[in-house]
């Protein structure tokens, strides 16, 4: 089968393997992992900030960041295709007993003005706004990206408006490559900044929550309470620091490949709308009343498989595993399929 359905189901290579084999590892909780503790160095550094926490998945870094940034009775401001709020059971409640103000931006990506907006008024009948959270790049909105002039702009807002800024930076590097900012230079606008090593990356698990030290130290006990602490979990953090060596750059191939399949599914009979396609990831809209799990069950019968985004609209991700003869395989089949 060709997989399309998302680039969490990358497997690590032989040499990502080996490097998990052969790690150093120690007793995590005790802060004794040597390669839990490179990594979160590395990622720190990588950012400009102070540092970082090792978890299990980003819904538990993102998590982690609202925590603590807030306090119950407060609001955060996103936009209405966010992972944390449409794709994280409800944490921001469960977890943080936080609401939320939700802004329609552009394909996910969300304004000054949008900020400002939503700000609460201090009166005792509304919620206190003190966190905006964006997304690069944006999941529901086809992998699009903000720049770090864009997010230099919200972070000055904030600051006037004593808002914490949060970055799910799920896909961060797929932005990155694409735009030519820094990690570095990204990390100067953001209390909090989440990054997931277990996407395009391709590390089998893993992400990072990055900020200073006191927050980092109120993530730790945070993490525990959650059930994320680990202990030998240096075997896992060998394959986010090769994945961070090696697979950076490359994602450029996988953002190719994508759009290769956006101009395909553009020329498709049975395709009315394919969104721009800026990274890795592709939503179409179906024509007529062709309705999604229709055309899923037809691409799956033929050997693909992709994801439901709505009644009519489909999912392609692009990832290492995802090589040229199988987009080549992909154009073949979706040239065989008229409904």
């Amino acid at each position: 089968m060709i997989d399309l359905r998302s680039d969490t189901l990358t497997r690590p290579n032989a040499e990502m393997l080996d490097a998990m084999m052969t790690a150093k590892v120690g007793d995590d909780v005790f802060s004794e992992d040597p390669t839990v503790n490179e990594l979160q160095e590395r990622a720190a550094k990588m950012f400009g900030m102070e540092a970082a926490l090792f978890c299990p998945s980003g819904t538990m870094t993102n998590q982690i960041a609202i925590r603590i940034s807030t306090q119950p009775q407060h609001e955060l401001i996103c936009d209405i295709r966010s992972h944390i709020y449409n794709y994280e059971g409800g944490g921001i409640a469960s977890n943080s007993m936080v609401s939320v103000s939700l802004v329609d931006g552009d394909r996910g990506r969300i304004t000054p003005d949008h900020v400002l907006e939503n700000i609460r008024p201090d009166d005792i009948h509304a919620p206190i706004t003190s966190l905006v959270c964006l997304e690069n790049t944006v999941n529901r909105g086809g992998g699009s990206y903000y720049t770090n002039e864009q997010f230099k702009v919200i972070s000055k807002v904030c600051k006037s408006n004593n808002l914490k800024l949060h970055l799910d930076g799920a896909r961060i590097f797929n932005a990155l490559v694409e735009t030519g900012d820094t990690p570095f230079e990204i990390g100067q606008n953001f209390d909090t900044i989440s990054i997931c090593l277990s996407k395009g990356l391709g590390a089998p698990v893993g992400s990072l929550i990055i900020s200073s030290e006191q927050n980092i130290k109120m993530a730790t006990r945070i993490r525990k309470v959650f059930g994320g602490a680990m202990r030998q979990a240096g075997y896992l953090a060998a394959a986010g620091i090769y994945a961070l060596d090696n697979n950076i750059d490359r994602l450029k191939e996988d953002h190719q490949r994508a759009r290769e399949l956006g101009n395909m599914l553009e020329r498709h009979p049975n395709v009315d709308q394919v969104l721009p396609v800026d990274t890795n990831i592709v939503i179409f809209r179906l024509a007529g009343n062709l309705m999604a799990e229709t055309f899923l069950e037809v691409l799956k019968e033929k050997g693909i498989l992709a994801v439901t985004f709505g009644p009519q609209d489909i999912r392609f991700v692009t990832c290492l595993d995802y090589t040229d003869d199988m987009l080549n395989q992909t154009e073949a089949i979706l040239k065989s399929i008229q409904i």
